[in-house]
């Protein structure tokens, strides 16, 4: 056992370490390619970061373990936004990272949502859509890339023209040089997440056996909560930055990036995916929408001040993904 938490934090450690300098890289990027911090957090940034969720949830369907799988993914959607409701309280700022300022990341966030609703309707009605798909892929995950493909198209217009009411900036041989070394960062940091999630996911796999709290259980809360430790860094890192727009993008484009990935899970796992796992997920998939719905709210409510001791927007997401880690312990 000692061992396997040496690896563990080991492992974590690493993924920690990069998170901190994809942030940067990410920032970067957005900036010299004028594609903005929203599309670079949700691709860039929630790329990167979405790694450890993939090879570990592999491991876990090679395994033999699908409930670990799709509870991790759904779990890790809950912490993402955990992580973003905790930034929003520790905030410095004076204005609100939940506000009209950051009203384009509606747009972001009702993509994710209409991805999270594609994944529950699949768990629940798994057995009637089990001869519908093409090849090894069912027809919830191929509804939910559709749904990902329309909503970063509808995000990338909306970043175009967003960008045409800025002035251009001028120097554009720094900026060449600037790019690459942002690139050559992001990718550096990209490779050390990966090579780092395989070990943390065995660690975190085994853990999960010795401890006997359930598998569900375990991949909503311990497993979900590793693999988004390059959010928790890079969200940090950016509203330290002061840039909010790839912070809350990194967060909404994660949520999103947990749903695509149940697309190469379901061409893994012989069957259907979705149809065969518990249907406790159901409730934290609603769980996810309900807390999105809520920072949505937040982020097109008028007010621009904060308030003085607690944002109330915030610490209801706060207190949704806590109660539900709550019921779902109970439910185990």
């Amino acid at each position: 056992m000692t061992q396997l938490l040496i690896q563990f934090f080991l492992s974590a450690s690493a993924i920690v370490v990069a998170g901190i300098f994809l942030a940067r890289a990410a920032d970067d990027i957005g900036e010299f390619t004028k594609m903005g911090r929203l599309l670079a957090g949700s691709i860039f940034l929630a790329g990167a970061t979405s790694l450890p969720e993939l090879l570990i949830d592999i491991s876990a369907i090679n395994k033999g373990m699908p409930d670990l799988a799709v509870g991790d993914l759904m779990g890790s959607s809950l912490i993402n936004l955990l992580i973003l409701a905790v930034a929003d309280l520790f905030s410095h700022s004076p204005h609100k990272m939940f506000s009209r300022s950051g009203a384009q990341h509606a747009l972001s966030a009702s993509v994710s949502i209409n991805m999270t609703i594609f994944a529950v309707m699949a768990i629940l009605l798994g057995p009637e859509l089990s001869r519908f798909g093409i090849g090894e892929i069912g027809l919830g995950p191929l509804l939910i890339g559709c749904a990902y493909i329309l909503g970063i198209r509808l995000v990338y217009y909306d970043q175009q023209f967003v960008s045409k009411t800025k002035e251009p900036s001028s120097g554009t041989e720094e900026k060449k040089g600037s790019l690459a070394r942002a690139f050559s960062v992001y990718f550096l940091c990209a490779l050390t997440i990966f090579i780092a999630a395989p070990y943390l996911a065995d660690s975190a796999g085994k853990i999960a056996d010795i401890t006997g709290l359930g598998k569900t259980f375990i991949g909503t809360t311990l497993v979900a909560f590793c693999t988004s430790l390059p959010e928790v860094v890079s969200t940090f890192a950016a509203v330290r930055m002061g840039a909010f727009e790839l912070a809350v993008g990194n967060i909404f484009g994660s949520n999103s990036f947990n749903m695509i990935l149940l697309i190469p899970l379901d061409f893994v796992q012989p069957g259907n995916l979705l149809g065969m796992v518990s249907r406790s997920h159901i409730m934290t998939g609603l769980t996810v929408i309900l807390a999105t719905s809520v920072a949505v709210m937040g982020q097109l409510y008028h007010e621009e001040k904060r308030k003085k001791f607690i944002e109330p927007d915030a610490l209801t997401v706060i207190l949704i993904v806590l109660g539900a880690f709550a019921a779902l312990y109970f439910l185990k």
